[in-house]
């Protein structure tokens, strides 16, 4: 980890297109504005680990559930197979 002490309105850049200037410092908070280009996704940690936690919640499938469309996808396997039979 890089780290640096900056003035109010001094800058840090990264790469060739992403500048942090620190906009004001007041007691313990500092107020940056960050210009990068509109591909790239500049976000807050918290929200960043809340999306993944959102992310992660919206794939799993309660072991409850499983059973239920486990049973329903045998259901409709089995009426394809009677049905193909017949």
């Amino acid at each position: 980890m890089l780290v640096l002490a900056r003035k109010v309105n001094e800058k840090i850049l990264i790469g060739d297109n992403i500048e942090i200037t620190i906009v004001a410092i007041t007691g313990d908070n500092v107020r940056i504005g960050i210009e990068a280009p509109k591909d790239v996704k500049v976000l807050r940690s918290e929200v960043y680990e809340e999306i993944q936690q959102q992310n992660r919640e919206a794939v799993h499938i309660p072991d409850t559930d499983q059973e239920e469309v486990k049973g329903k996808l045998e259901k409709l396997l089995q009426a394809k197979l009677t049905k193909e039979k017949a």
